[in-house]
């Protein structure tokens, strides 16, 4: 269940920052000063930040109010509302597919196990009409439908999709990686000392795993208290790991994917009181605000070459966001 929130206020303009990953990325600066009353968003009413004493991580659960199925799948479209469904798939192929598009965005395609187990995907390109669907793999990279639903939307939380866990950013309670976000931001009260925190710890212990990056297969997904032990990934444990840190710590958060160049990259965007969204990755260095990308600057051990690198948005593409 949401927090309530005792104190509001008016959020004017957008200006937010982001943290990349192919990796992750950081933020750091000074904020406007606050004025009072509303938080409002895109006419919504947003609660402020209220940093959770340790963590506050939600759950997502298949309630069972509203489910379509038939003999090869199951969605649960109880919550979308908060900005996520479930779906499971009972048929008996063993490779699966799901797509969820919106009408007018761009069509979402994620793997699906087949043990009957459900998965948590987010509704990433808030409300609408979207469609579901599942297909089941025929031969080689041929698919038949097996499943289609279409759901009108309307979420509650405009931040919902980026709060909870789901297949891309997979993290609980238990976690070790909510534990390390606890211990970081033990101490600090605002969103930007928190992503502070957060960013400075993962460019600083994690290293860019070259032979995972030439070696992964496609529907490679994260683990991401694997990736805090071994303290090593390519771009999308970096940035898989922060987001949980970051949600975890009740901080919307966007894992994003797209190119930088001709690369496909991994990044995540941040949303901070009085800033809102930003699409790219942006830090404070003490004078103005520059772009990072987490991976790269540490990779690099932040040369002024790659410095100069992340801190062109050109370079920067997104398409998707988790």
């Amino acid at each position: 269940m949401e927090r309530i929130r005792k104190n509001r206020r008016n959020i004017s303009g957008a200006a937010v920052l982001t943290a990349a990953v192919v990796g992750v990325c950081g933020l750091f600066g000074a904020f406007p000063a606050k004025a009072s009353q509303t938080a409002v968003i895109e006419d919504t009413q947003v609660p402020l930040y209220d940093k959770p004493a340790g963590s506050y991580v939600r759950t997502p659960i298949a309630s069972g109010v509203t489910v379509y199925k038939n003999d090869k799948a199951t969605l649960d479209a109880s919550n979308t509302s908060e900005g996520y469904l479930m779906v499971k798939y009972t048929g008996s192929v063993g490779k699966i597919k799901v797509q969820i598009s919106k009408n007018g965005s761009e069509t979402y395609t994620y793997d699906l196990n087949n043990s009957g187990v459900y998965e948590v995907f987010p509704l990433s390109e808030g409300n609408g009409s979207y469609q579901v669907k599942v297909y089941e793999n025929i031969q080689g990279n041929q698919y038949s439908q097996a499943f289609s639903q279409n759901l009108d939307v309307s979420i509650s939380n405009p931040f919902g999709p980026f709060l909870y866990p789901n297949q891309y950013v997979n993290f609980n309670s238990a976690s070790a990686a909510v534990q390390k976000g606890a211990e970081l931001s033990a101490g600090v009260t605002d969103q930007l000392g928190v992503v502070s925190a957060v960013y400075n710890y993962v460019v600083k212990n994690l290293t860019y795993d070259t032979a995972k990056a030439s070696s992964v297969q496609s529907g490679y997904l994260p683990n991401v208290d694997l990736v805090l032990a071994q303290k090593k990934g390519i771009c999308f444990d970096y940035a898989a790991l922060m987001t949980a840190m970051l949600r975890s710590q009740d901080i919307p958060t966007k894992l994003v994917v797209g190119y930088t160049g001709n690369l496909y990259h991994a990044w995540i965007n941040v949303y901070l009181e009085g800033q809102g969204w930003v699409d790219n990755i942006i830090y404070f260095d003490g004078t103005s605000w520059k772009l990072m990308d987490p991976t790269f600057a540490s990779s690099g051990n932040q040369s002024q070459e790659i410095m100069q690198y992340i801190g062109n948005g050109a370079n920067y593409q997104a398409k998707y966001s988790y």
